[in-house]
């Protein structure tokens, strides 16, 4: 490259003649020329053309400005004339619009101005409204509280210490409430006092039967009516029986009747006494026939008819378990309907008093029966039960002679043998035969008792053959749900009526007589309640509000203003209610306390769970104190205000419905998880119509120091337990003050949005658990036994009250009402309470629950462990439900195919879940 580069320069300085030196100084030359003419050629021309124009003067210039506008005439400046013509007319354009939106701005500036003044006046005006409605309100609730005054537990009223006595009665016998009680003793808010005078103040209280007296003074000791204090007593308890076997002579009945005028406040004539005779044998003396009680009553379980005055004495049941609980576990399933046995009959007739096993004393009613021959009906009643066993239409087990007979009265049946062997025979049997003593003058006798305790508490039906008897409590039983009452001329068709009975309908008596057995006869404390319960509601005395579990608070420091999650806080455009502002609403209590009483005494005593009797709320159960507005809700009645609710963001806003205010409790149960806790106690701040928070802390060890605690807006009531206790949960707590309780795990995770609509659901379906966790049962063919199952499904029995709507009521009946067995297994798996209080529910109102939403779990991501998680959890669980429907005698729990959703609120669907229909 460089070789040919020198060949091409060396070729040019020899083609051209000259050396190249020399045309570069040409080039530099020319350049500079060009430069001068450039540059000073124009300034030269420049100062010639300004010196000639300031020597011409003014009107000779040719740069500067002419009248007339002579420079327009210059051809090369017209076109800048246009432009600035053009220019300036825009000018003053702008600027006149400038000057008018300046004006606009000042008008604008006073219109705001009157605006804000305007703003000013009308705040004042509307603070004064609201002044003005708050007046207005208050004096609407004065005016209304004068009108309708809000009840509340009533002042106790109490009798005067001065007794002015009762004219005396034509007769004993003619003896009833009206002319023999003193009703001044016992106002209707009184409280119903019982005095029980003590066995060892009196003469003949050391020949009572040890264990009778050791049971009865248990039961005078849990009873909340008891006093001591006989000046305000409505009743006075003496307990005259029943006699031990001893070789000392028992008072005659002269010398008894001086002693019980002799007792301190008999006051002449016994009024408001009553003499109480508790038998364990089947029979027993009757010490008080011949003996002249005065206007007291007598309450025993053998009467003469002669003897026994209606609608004033007491017929009462044995009391076989005098010191011992129900085994639950001896007690067959109610089901299968049909037993081996259609029905059966063990005992023996007792045709003199010289078969009678009975010294009894002189002038005694059983001699008195000697004169009174009985009619034939016994013998044809033996003639045909032996006619139908020999039949073999169906298996039936009748005897008429016993190895082992049992003492008892003349002209009755005796019982057959040890009771462990007559109950094996009675298990088998579907129905079981009570036949009434043959002497229509023998109202009612302890064997005759007996023989009806028996049946009832293996689930046998009676049959009693004989309609003149007197079964116990019936002015408050209804004894015709439980047993069938034959007139003994109808014996002859007594297989066909037995026949007959649909299998519901024997169900049915069953499930009655095991509810009138546990509730009335099972226990010394259940006889005892169920002859003070028979008083009471005679004399129409309410009952005494059941004392709630009191809550000892554990005191706690507030942190911070708790936050809201986002994730429960996104709503969208739903209105879940308003947050509350005011102070907590309780629910109304003491609604319906006389008019309980007074009008549904039928149905207060006779009251088996079923789908027409929500509770079984018995007199023995006194009277709960948020009960009866719930027993009174739903019935139209709707107060100012309510019905807001219609639709769109009118029914998100309002509660509605027929108790439109109403708030609920949150319990929420916790062990030693401080931060699952808090972070739990955080997510219902904000939470619509929310009265409390309940924690229910389980643990012996309080809570650290140093926690501090989210303040939520409202009460957060840490309480205290007594004992580790998954029961604790359902304790009727005082510090709940709605009848809605919202029964929570501590790491339960639920959105604002599904507990409202949990609780709107609820209210719609007060008498039932509502909840989101579904779980069902299932019978294992294989080792025919129930199982527990919390697979995804249809179908359930079952809602977990670790996120469940449920109505205090049940909380009292859990606790207080339940069996005790049951309770004693959830503390000894801690587990399984859910399943109890779905037990309960069930065998109340016989109604399946309620499930909302499609959730099937609630747990919240990144907890702890819980006690579910535990390997032995549904193993305990499967023993639980079996042992459950032992102490129920029966599956309670009921299947549902029925899920509440609804189009207004959010709901999440399983894609797995699209094949199950679904109610909305």
């Amino acid at each position: 490259m460089r070789g040919s580069t020198m060949q091409r320069n060396s070729g040019g300085v020899g083609l051209g003649g000259q050396p190249w030196v020399l045309r570069r100084v040409r080039l530099t030359w020319l350049s500079f020329m060009l430069f001068f003419i450039l540059v000073f050629f124009p300034l030269i021309a420049h100062y010639y053309l300004t010196t000639i124009d300031e020597a011409g003067g003014p009107d000779k210039r040719i740069f500067g400005p002419r009248p007339g506008g002579e420079l327009c005439e210059a051809k090369h400046v017209q076109d800048l004339c246009r432009i600035r013509e053009s220019v300036s007319e825009e000018l003053l354009q702008l600027e006149a619009k400038r000057q008018e939106l300046n004006g606009e701005i000042a008008r604008l500036n006073l219109r705001i101005e009157a605006c804000k003044r305007s703003i000013d006046s009308a705040k004042q005006d509307l603070l004064q409204l609201k002044n003005v409605i708050s007046q207005t309100e208050h004096s609407y609730k004065e005016l209304m509280a004068q009108n309708q005054p809000k009840l509340s537990l009533p002042v106790r009223l109490l009798p005067d210490k001065e007794d002015p006595g009762l004219p005396p009665p034509k007769s004993a016998r003619s003896c009833r409430l009206r002319s023999c009680f003193d009703y001044a003793r016992c106002p209707l808010t009184s409280g119903f006092p019982v005095y029980v005078y003590d066995t060892n103040s009196y003469q003949w209280g050391d020949f009572l039967d040890p264990l009778v007296k050791q049971a009865f003074a248990a039961s005078v000791k849990s009873n909340l009516y008891i006093t001591d204090n006989p000046s305000i007593a409505c009743l006075y308890l003496v307990l005259v029986g029943e006699l031990q076997e001893t070789s000392s002579p028992f008072p005659s009945p002269a010398e008894l009747e001086k002693q019980l005028k002799a007792l301190p406040y008999w006051r002449s004539d016994g009024h408001n006494h009553v003499l109480l005779h508790l038998t364990r044998k089947s029979l027993t003396q009757n010490i008080l026939y011949n003996v002249s009680t005065g206007r007291a009553a007598v309450a025993q379980s053998t009467f003469l008819e002669q003897q026994y005055r209606e609608g004033f004495d007491l017929v009462v049941t044995p009391l076989v378990h005098a010191l011992s609980e129900p085994n639950f576990l001896e007690i067959p399933l109610q089901v299968p309907v049909k037993r081996k046995y259609l029905f059966t009959f063990q005992g023996e007739r007792v045709e003199s008093l010289k078969s009678s096993l009975q010294e009894a004393p002189p002038q005694s009613f059983e001699e008195e029966m000697e004169g009174d021959p009985p009619a034939d009906y016994d013998d044809r009643i033996i003639g045909t039960l032996k006619a139908v066993q020999d039949s073999h239409l169906d298996q039936v087990l009748v005897e008429f002679t016993c190895k082992n007979l049992r003492p008892s009265l003349p002209t009755e049946w005796a019982l057959c043998g040890e009771r462990e062997d007559r109950l094996e025979v009675l298990k088998a049997s579907t129905f079981a035969l009570v036949i009434a003593a043959g002497d229509g003058q023998l109202v009612t006798s302890s064997g005759f008792g007996l023989r009806l305790f028996e049946a009832l508490e293996v689930g046998a039906i009676p049959v009693v053959l004989g309609e003149h008897s007197r079964l116990p409590y019936h002015r408050f039983i209804r004894w015709s749900e439980a047993a069938l009452i034959v007139p003994k001329p109808r014996v002859t068709e007594l297989h066909f009526l037995l026949r007959s009975l649909s299998d519901n309908d024997m169900l049915a008596m069953r499930r009655q007589g095991r509810f009138l057995w546990e509730t009335y006869f099972s226990t010394s404390e259940n006889v005892l309640n169920t002859i003070l319960a028979s008083i009471r509601t005679s004399i129409q005395v309410p009952a005494a509000p059941i004392k709630e579990e009191p809550a000892q608070e554990i005191p706690h420091k507030a942190g911070k203003l708790a936050g809201t999650d986002a994730n429960l806080a996104d709503n969208g455009d739903l209105d879940l209610g308003p947050v509350e502002t005011e102070p907590p609403y309780a629910s109304p209590r003491f609604l319906r306390n006389f008019t309980y009483t007074a009008a549904d005494t039928y149905r207060a005593w006779n009251r088996v769970p079923g789908p027409f009797h929500l509770f079984p709320h018995t007199p023995l159960d006194p009277v709960l104190p948020s009960e009866a507005k719930f027993l009174g809700s739903g019935t139209g009645f709707r107060p100012i205000g309510g019905g807001n609710g219609g639709s769109g963001k009118e029914f998100q806003a309002a509660l509605g419905g027929n108790v439109p205010r109403e708030q609920f409790t949150v319990v929420m149960l916790t062990y030693e998880r401080e931060e699952v806790l808090m972070n739990s106690l955080e997510r219902l701040n904000g939470l619509p119509y929310l009265n409390k928070v309940v924690v229910v802390w389980n643990s012996p060890k309080p809570p650290s120091d140093d926690l501090l605690w989210p303040d939520i807006g409202l009460p957060i009531v840490v309480v205290h337990t007594e004992k580790n206790s998954l029961n604790n949960r359902f304790l009727p707590w005082d510090a709940v003050e709605t009848e809605a309780i919202l029964s929570i795990d501590d790491d339960a995770h639920l959105r604002h949005d599904e507990i409202m609509f949990g609780f709107r659901v609820w209210r719609e379906a007060r008498d039932r658990i509502v909840g989101f966790p579904g779980r069902y049962h299932a019978w294992d063919v294989n080792h025919q036994s129930w199982l527990y199952n919390s697979n995804y499904s249809c179908e359930l029995s079952m809602v977990l009250t670790g996120a469940a709507f449920f109505h205090k009521y049940y909380a009292y009946l859990y606790s207080y009402v339940m069996p005790q067995a049951i309770r004693d297994m959830v503390d000894e798996y801690i587990n399984c309470e859910d399943i109890a209080m779905n037990f309960l529910v069930s065998h109340i109102t016989r109604k399946p629950p309620i499930k909302v939403t499609s959730r099937w779990t609630f747990r919240c991501p990144g907890c702890p462990q819980a006690l579910s998680h535990d390997d032995s959890h549904f193993h305990e669980r499967h023993k639980c439900i079996n042992f459950f429907v032992k102490v129920y005698g029966y599956m309670p729990l009921l299947y549902t195919q029925f899920r509440v959703d609804s189009v207004l609120f959010k709901t999440r669907l399983p894609h797995d879940k699209t094949k199950c229909f679904k109610f909305i």
